[in-house]
């Protein structure tokens, strides 16, 4: 599109607003909007546990951290960069869908194909934490229980003997279900992603990390690397509580709207 046009859209000032006050919770919206892409800190140590050594899980885990990070970084300031320089101030959330038009076909079809095939590898993977914390819970409370604890096996021509135990089963296509259900009842796609990533990012990928660090470490109080990380802690944390603010005032807007 920017070649087409022959220029560059866009400003160094954004999408206009109608007043500053607007415009300051569109900032605070997008600052929900990236912190979204960086609080993986919840699977983290799942995918540590998968990991072989030597050498050290944590080492090979530092180092993963370092060039996903890189690469995430990498790929979404070009996808903002190019979008915004492509349709400057008209840029939809939405870069699949938000046009209202779906030419190429293939394209378009072709990009849809790759969003399921990572959301539906995410998904599986972001929810394990929460299928493995149930499930756990549910065993410990009720031991005797063959619906919760036993597992039924079933052959199928062609394939390995599946192993299916019903609670899982059960808890597990519910809790599907209904995050299908308010994903569909909250089509605003920016105003969403900001709250989650606001409500996300600073407990699961700032506080409790360095919290941890304090303790493994055993960091003093009041020396220097302490007064750092704590004033990193709570900057994060204003920027925080800026992305969910800004977030959940786009959500009442566009509900309104």
């Amino acid at each position: 599109m920017a070649l087409e046009n022959g220029t560059i859209k866009g400003s160094i000032a954004g999408v206009s607003a109608a007043t500053t006050a607007n415009k300051l919770w569109l900032a605070f919206e997008a600052l929900g909007d990236i912190a979204f892409a960086y609080p993986y800190s919840i699977i983290l140590l799942e995918i540590q546990d998968t990991l072989k050594s030597p050498p050290p899980e944590n080492k090979t885990m530092k180092k993963a951290s370092m060039i996903s990070i890189f690469i995430t970084t990498f790929f979404y300031l070009c996808c903002g960069c190019f979008g915004y320089a492509a349709f400057g101030n008209n840029t939809p959330g939405n870069l699949l869908t938000g046009f209202g038009f779906f030419e190429p076909y293939w394209l378009v079809d072709l990009a849809n194909a790759c969003v399921v095939l990572h959301l539906v590898g995410g998904y599986q993977i972001y929810s394990q934490p929460v299928f493995a914390f149930v499930e756990g819970w549910f065993s410990r409370k009720f031991p005797s229980s063959g619906f919760v604890n036993n597992f039924h096996s079933f052959k199928l021509p062609l394939i390995p003997p599946l192993h299916i135990n019903l609670f899982r089963l059960c808890f597990r296509t519910v809790y599907v279900a209904s995050t299908t259900a308010v994903a569909m009842a909250f089509p605003y796609f920016n105003q969403v992603l900001g709250v989650l990533g606001a409500l996300n990012f600073w407990p699961l990928a700032i506080y409790f990390p360095v919290e941890m660090y304090f303790v493994q470490m055993k960091i003093g109080a009041w020396t220097r690397k302490w007064i750092v990380l704590r004033t990193f802690s709570f900057a994060c944390l204003l920027i925080t509580i800026a992305g969910l603010l800004g977030s959940i005032e786009g959500l009442i807007s566009a509900k309104l709207g």
